[in-house]
């Protein structure tokens, strides 16, 4: 008897429906067909030891498996489940009527149980599209895939309850999830607050027009100024992820297996903060079995880079690319996955090996070098992509031990969400542009030309510091977000002066 059931396969952020041929006739063989892996491969002991354990024989016949269409490589343990009940349908030891109503995906476990796999949004969305009746699952991913709407969604424990729920003798309870009312709950939690700084007004300024804009952003300045502490607060400042921003967010994180059990909607802007041991593959994505990467976790967030100094020269060229196009493409021979990477950069380093240049409190013993030498470890290609370049200085003691609160992340917030509105209207009619980081030439000149003033003060800072034609545009970019800020339809002397200003590491005393 032929018998077909349906899974999916990942393909970066994307589904493709699979559908498993299962035949079963007279003989002893087992053929499993379809570029299967050898994780695939092995559900044949898996499946023979869950039907064991529920006291159910694996069928004595010749059973032929094509999981098409055979071109495209299956990977992963998640089609165990899917295999088990076209093999069950197939013997006629389940009834086959309604089996191909539904995607089925899961792993067995040696005595049945059903445990989570990745990716489950956007197999529960392909199957949507598919026009499905419904999806059954294990239950640790039931809550995730029912972030979909107008699809069933069926949660198990083990292998016993699906049989039983196709054979008719039970009815598995449906999983029904209010994705907004969750999403909403949850995005007022934030673990860090600006209120608990002290002093730093310049840096949080920084961050506030960084974050306003889209900004990427570099803190320099001694070990123990505060550059760690305050990086982690920026999602604090951020404005709250929008249910698009957040749906596209938690597919990446659904693919890398990064979404808790019983979890739903991300509803907080990720903040991603990988070791500086980091290999570029884990940077960016890739693999034998392509896997998005820390650059693409950070998408709709913040990926910080604490001491980049101290990151592979390697790992950091790879950022050159995502940062101005915003996407990630990773090639194979027979296919290519793009993994979206619209994130916001914020790196921290020391001034020097010692980490005490331009440090008022404490004397520096690098020589001049020295200093060059280690700041030469970020190259002027990546430099030129990070529009702020603030320098951090330890905070005096009448600062620290000041009692009154600093001002809370929910004004500044307030401030940035203005300021992000005023550019969503600006940008309107442009695709995938949303903030003034992204503007293209085309752009700066139509909606960032400064005034008379500004463009003599722009051109003065350009013949003295040398700066590129990259950070030319840098600056126009940032001084039309401080205009934004003051909601100023024009950019004017004092917003270019201040975005002069966050050039920290193109002034000449810099390892001079």
């Amino acid at each position: 008897m032929l018998v077909k059931t349906y899974a999916a396969a990942l393909q970066g952020i994307h589904a493709i429906i699979i559908t498993i041929e299962v035949n079963c006739t007279n003989g002893i063989k087992f053929f499993l067909v379809g570029l299967p892996d050898v994780s695939i491969r092995e559900s044949h002991e898996r499946i023979i030891s869950a039907l064991g354990f529920i006291g159910m024989k694996f069928p004595r016949k010749q059973i032929v498996i094509n999981m098409a269409p055979a071109d495209i490589k299956k990977e992963g343990a998640s089609y165990d489940l899917p295999l088990t009940i076209g093999i069950l349908a197939a013997a006629e030891k389940i009834k086959p009527g309604k089996v191909g109503d539904y995607l089925i995906m899961g792993e067995l476990s040696l005595d049945g149980t059903l445990k989570p796999v990745k990716g489950i949004l956007p197999i529960a969305i392909q199957a949507k599209e598919e026009k499905f009746k419904g999806i059954i699952l294990p239950k640790a991913n039931a809550r995730e895939a029912a972030v979909v709407a107008e699809i069933e969604v069926y949660g198990a424990e083990n292998l016993r309850e699906v049989i039983q729920f196709f054979n008719g003798e039970i009815e598995l309870e449906r999983t029904i999830v209010d994705p907004r009312k969750e999403f909403y709950a949850h995005q007022a939690t934030l673990e860090w607050d600006f209120s608990e700084v002290k002093g730093q007004e310049n840096v949080k300024r920084a961050m506030e027009v960084a974050c306003a804009g889209g900004h990427n952003l570099l803190l320099i300045g001694s070990p123990g100024a505060g550059k760690s502490m305050l990086a982690k607060r920026i999602p604090s400042i951020l404005p709250p992820l929008t249910l698009k921003e957040s749906l596209e967010t938690t597919k990446i994180h659904s693919v890398a297996g990064k979404i808790s059990h019983n979890g739903s909607l991300i509803a907080v802007r990720p903040f991603r903060s990988p070791h500086h041991t980091i290999s570029t593959v884990a940077m960016v994505g890739g693999g034998s079995y392509p896997q998005p990467g820390e650059i693409s976790l950070a998408h709709n967030g913040v990926l910080f880079l604490d001491e980049i100094a101290e990151f592979n020269k390697c790992v950091l060229e790879v950022l050159r690319q995502p940062l101005e196009d915003r996407v990630i493409t990773i090639s194979r021979a027979k296919y290519a996955i793009e993994y979206p990477a619209s994130m916001m950069l914020v790196a921290s380093m020391n001034p020097c090996p010692c980490g005490n240049y331009n440090n008022p409190n404490k004397e520096c013993v690098c020589q001049p070098q020295q200093v060059q030498k280690y700041l030469n470890r970020l190259s002027g290609p990546l430099l030129d992509r990070i529009d702020i370049q603030i320098e951090i200085v330890p905070v005096p003691f009448e600062a620290i031990s000041d009692t009154r609160p600093a001002e809370a992340s929910a004004t500044i917030r307030e401030r940035v969400i203005q300021a992000r509105k005023i550019q969503e209207a600006r940008f309107a009619g442009e695709e995938n542009i949303y903030c003034n980081a992204q503007m293209h030439t085309r752009l700066l000149h139509k909606h960032a030309q400064p005034e008379a003033r500004g463009l003599l003060q722009l051109k003065n800072a350009m013949e003295r510091l040398s700066l590129s034609a990259r950070a030319y545009d840098r600056i126009l970019r940032v001084a039309r977000t401080i205009a934004d800020l003051e909601n100023s339809e024009n950019v004017q002397a004092h917003h270019i002066a201040e975005a002069i200003s966050y050039r920290n590491l193109d002034r000449e005393n810099w390892a001079g």
